[in-house]
């Protein structure tokens, strides 16, 4: 009898009444047998164990499909007396290898609770499974060694203020750390994992203005150039803009009572936020409106179309860029507008970090992109109970290899 390409032996097929399934008896082929469950050397017989034991394997069609075999223990010189390692299912699990994938492939493209309905199983079987499955993938890889240029950020995957702490590496574009919350502490926890020796070795590292980033990065990789994410800059120029069109609508309201010009300026926000070259005509007269009738608000407009030209000027001439850079912080020195002088104390102090965007090209888009990936993962489960259920999958699906379906050869490019 030939050998089923996973290493196992069919010996005989009968339907299961009182399970209501099919159950094949199946032994390891010689060269896998006697092996330790977990080490997986050789290693002499020790008892029976248990008996024979079943493993969940395929459907077919509507009919589900087991495994069995006996299950005797060996003694394993380094792990004392193991259940004996089958080829067809990993240590200590109820299901083939062949099921284990085809559940971590659908928990990677769509809900657990899919997953679970389709596969005849519980969701937290289904979560099990992608522990294991995620474990097996990076057993022997170490997801933080060679890291050069990282990504920091945080994301909200509940209400109430509950944040997970995300690391990207920007030269693989994988999720290389995440954990439950968010602030030094948690950051202070990745660069304990990362060691001394690794974070001296970091030489990029992007994120937003967050003060705690600012602060354990500056202490526990001192030697990395700190990029500030440039969507984040222009995002703070877009609040200022914003909060100079709430004064201007409060002036047209209450100090000169002219309710029509009010409403214009509350409706004008999305003129205000667009980018200049992706006005409407509409919005566009909405913009010369404003520049006739109240100049200062235009003028914040065209100090956020500023500073957004500096970050599109980079991409050209970085040079350029940084002079454009301090051509912008004197405008805004002057501008007379309280919340782009207050935008332009925030830009000076991050100044270098700014600068660094501008030099080296650096953003935040792909940690960006991994956050849109997550937030798309919990809408898809419609929410979660606990962090580690939702990085669990973002692991999955972000930090390598996504799985494929069994038998299926990953995409090539």
């Amino acid at each position: 009898m030939e050998a089923h390409p996973d290493g196992r032996k069919h010996e005989t097929v009968h339907w299961d009444k009182s399970e209501q399934c099919v159950v094949a008896s199946v032994r390891p082929d010689a060269r896998r047998r006697g092996r330790c469950g977990l080490c997986r050397r050789p290693a002499p017989w020790y008892d029976q164990g248990r008996g024979r034991r079943r493993w969940r394997d395929l459907d077919h069609g509507a009919v589900r499909v087991f495994l069995e075999a006996d299950a005797p223990r060996v003694a394993c010189p380094r792990h004392g007396p193991t259940v004996a390692a089958v080829p067809w299912a990993r240590h200590n699990a109820g299901h083939t290898l062949a099921f284990d994938q085809q559940a971590a492939w659908m928990a990677a493209e769509c809900s657990k609770s899919a997953a679970a309905e389709l596969l005849r199983c519980t969701w937290r079987t289904v979560g099990r499974i992608v522990e294991r499955y995620t474990a097996d993938r990076d057993r022997g890889a170490d997801r933080l060694a060679g890291l050069r240029r990282i990504g920091i950020d945080e994301i909200s995957y509940r209400k109430g203020h509950r944040y997970m702490t995300v690391v990207v590496d920007h030269d693989t574009a994988r999720v290389v750390w995440m954990a439950d919350g968010h602030g030094t502490d948690v950051l202070t926890r990745f660069f304990d994992e990362l060691g001394e020796v690794r974070a001296a070795r970091l030489t990029h590292i992007s994120a937003d203005g967050a003060a705690w980033i600012a602060q354990v990065t500056a202490d526990r990789a001192p030697r990395a150039l700190r990029v500030m994410d440039p969507f984040h800059v222009v995002a703070w120029a877009t609040e200022a803009l914003n909060t100079e069109r709430r004064a201007s609508w409060n002036r047209a309201r209450r100090e000169l009572g002219d309710r029509q010009a009010a409403r214009a300026l509350k409706d004008s926000r999305f003129a205000l936020w667009k980018n200049a070259e992706d006005l409407t005509d509409r919005q566009a007269a909405e913009l010369t409106w404003i520049a006739a009738t109240d100049p200062r608000l235009h003028r914040a407009w065209r100090l956020k179309e500023a500073l957004r030209a500096v970050f599109a000027l980079s991409k050209r001439r970085p040079t350029a860029a940084l002079k454009a850079l301090d051509a912008w912080i004197s405008w805004a020195r002057r501008c007379r507008i309280p919340a782009f002088i207050d935008l332009q104390r925030k830009i000076v102090r991050h100044y270098d970090a700014i600068r660094s965007a501008l030099i080296t090209g650096l953003s935040n888009g792909l940690i960006e992109s991994t956050d849109t990936k997550t937030r798309l993962i919990i809408r898809r489960g419609f929410g979660f109970h606990s962090a580690d259920a939702v990085i669990a999958l973002v692991m999955l699906t972000l930090a390598g290899p996504r799985p494929t379906l069994p038998g299926r050869q990953p995409p090539t490019a």
